[in-house]
């Protein structure tokens, strides 16, 4: 694996600076997205206890392993927003940063003082994406928001399960992340705006979590709309291809595989030695093919079934059938694909020496982004970035004791 050390700022967005007092994931890994992209991120959490994402599992020797990845890249201070004596300390990081990133309830931040208007007459440039489950306005606004209710609410989690079971969960919360992309994309949006006409003030971008799920549902609303179509759940069936499912060889390995063109369903006929098949009436297009989908999927299986998961690679890469095993993250480590990619590299940490995570997604040809550091260790840089505000060490010590920071 590619080893990455903590490096002066590179990438597309170096001298980009970013301000990061969002907790938890959906704001942080849009702020940690634009850090491997080389904007300087600089982290506020509480004093003594952290953001809440230190408290989630899982941990080794007590340092949380989540939060070094979705805080990577950046500088960790502590403050305590709440605080009126903060005030003076946050006008000064606002004065100094291009961007905030915040997700704390609506209204939150204008009863703590800190309202749009403050920030914009510190630094009327200044950009400020607000992270939300629900978004700033509408009658929801005011609800607390995770994960797997902005997933329920969108209608993603409703397709996710077995035909005619309980709708899943996944064991992930992806609408975090969709929902940081989002975040991420729209700061740079509106950068770009704010390049192209530099005496505008900077704008506040409201991005809704649920309704980011919603967006990468894609057809679902027009096919409502249009057709008075409710999806529901199909297992590891393909609603819109077949065959199309998940199957399990002959060494109990599991392989993902979709034909969804009629040239790749030919192939797939002739890798499986069913090639009597691909002429059948019930299958001459995909259209065809899905309205059989079960019976045809039975003779996919019993295929399937008959060969290793290494001798099924072999069959499906020798007739360009695109498939992949269900990889567990240590068939990850151990792809050679991946592994040749650097898709996974190893990060300096202060607190655990190296860890391997994700790298840098997308590439760069000239300006390549990197993993310089992991998720820093609580008020880390409080020093180093107090002191580059012009704040004296008396001063930062008083403020330490008062608990501001």
């Amino acid at each position: 694996m590619e080893t990455t050390r903590a490096t002066p700022m590179q990438g597309p967005l170096a001298g980009l600076r970013i301000l990061d007092i969002s907790t938890v994931v959906a704001g942080p890994f849009a702020a940690s997205l634009l850090a491997d992209y080389g904007a300087d991120v600089t982290k506020v959490e509480m004093p003594k206890r952290g953001d809440a994402l230190r408290a989630l599992a899982p941990h080794k020797d007590g340092v949380p392993l989540w939060w070094k990845v979705t805080n990577r890249n950046k500088k960790g201070v502590t403050l305590d927003l709440r605080m009126p004596e903060c005030r003076a300390v946050l006008e000064r990081m606002v004065r100094n940063n291009d961007v905030l990133v915040e997700n704390f309830r609506p209204g939150t931040l204008d009863g703590w003082g800190i309202t749009a208007k403050w920030l914009h007459d510190i630094n009327p440039s200044l950009t400020i994406l607000r992270m939300t489950g629900f978004g700033q306005s509408g009658p929801y606004r005011d609800r607390p928001g995770f994960a797997r209710v902005f997933e329920a609410m969108s209608g993603f989690t409703h397709i996710c399960g077995e035909q005619g079971g309980t709708p899943l969960h996944l064991g992930y919360p992806v609408s975090d992340a969709i929902g940081g992309l989002f975040g991420a994309l729209g700061v740079m949006s509106a950068l770009y705006e704010l390049k192209q006409n530099p005496g505008r003030r900077g704008q506040e971008i409201d991005c809704s979590i649920t309704e980011a799920m919603l967006r990468v549902l894609e057809f679902l609303p027009i096919e409502y709309d249009q057709l008075g179509a409710v999806r529901t759940r199909s297992g590891n069936f393909s609603q819109y291809a077949a065959p199309g499912n998940v199957y399990q060889t002959a060494d109990g390995r599991w392989a993902s595989i979709a034909a969804s063109t009629q040239s790749i369903f030919v192939r797939l006929c002739k890798a499986l030695g069913m090639t009597e098949i691909a002429g059948d009436a019930r299958y001459l297009d995909n259209q065809a093919r899905v309205a059989n989908r079960e019976v045809l999927d039975r003779e996919v299986a019993a295929a399937i079934a008959r060969l290793t998961i290494d001798e099924l690679r072999a069959r499906l890469d020798l007739h360009e059938v695109g498939f992949s095993p269900i990889n567990d993250i240590a068939d990850v480590f151990a792809d050679p694909h991946l592994r040749a990619r650097q898709a996974i590299v190893s990060v300096p940490d202060s607190e655990l020496g190296t860890v391997r995570m994700q790298g840098v997604v997308p590439r760069f040809s000239d300006t390549p982004g990197s993993v310089r550091e992991a998720g820093p260790a609580l008020g880390a840089h409080n020093d180093q970035v107090f002191e580059s505000l012009g704040f004296s060490r008396t001063e930062i010590d008083a403020l330490r004791e008062k608990g501001v920071i």
